[in-house]
């Protein structure tokens, strides 16, 4: 069953490679969607795909890279939209 996933990560997340880490591990889970910086320091996600492959997703990005630091990790489940083909980083 495809989901969608909309996730807020809080902590260490901008400038340690953390949007790139995150569309390379989607990538490799097949999973749609982008990475963002917010402006109060959090990098939020999109996920979109197999429910299974989005939360291995999120299992990953409660630890981050190895230089990044996760205090907080909120998700909200949506509806798939189905638009997007491919995960970006904006």
């Amino acid at each position: 069953m495809n989901v969608r996933a909309r996730i807020i990560v809080a902590g260490m997340v901008q400038g340690v490679g953390f949007r790139w880490f995150t569309a390379r591990e989607a990538q490799k889970l097949h999973l749609a969607g982008f990475a963002r910086n917010l402006a109060n320091g959090a990098v939020e996600v999109e996920a979109e795909g197999e429910r299974g492959m989005v939360e291995e997703l999120i299992a990953v990005l409660k630890v981050g890279p190895r230089a990044a630091d996760v205090q907080d990790v909120q998700i909200t489940w949506q509806q798939p939209l189905m638009e997007r083909v491919r995960f970006e980083i904006r």
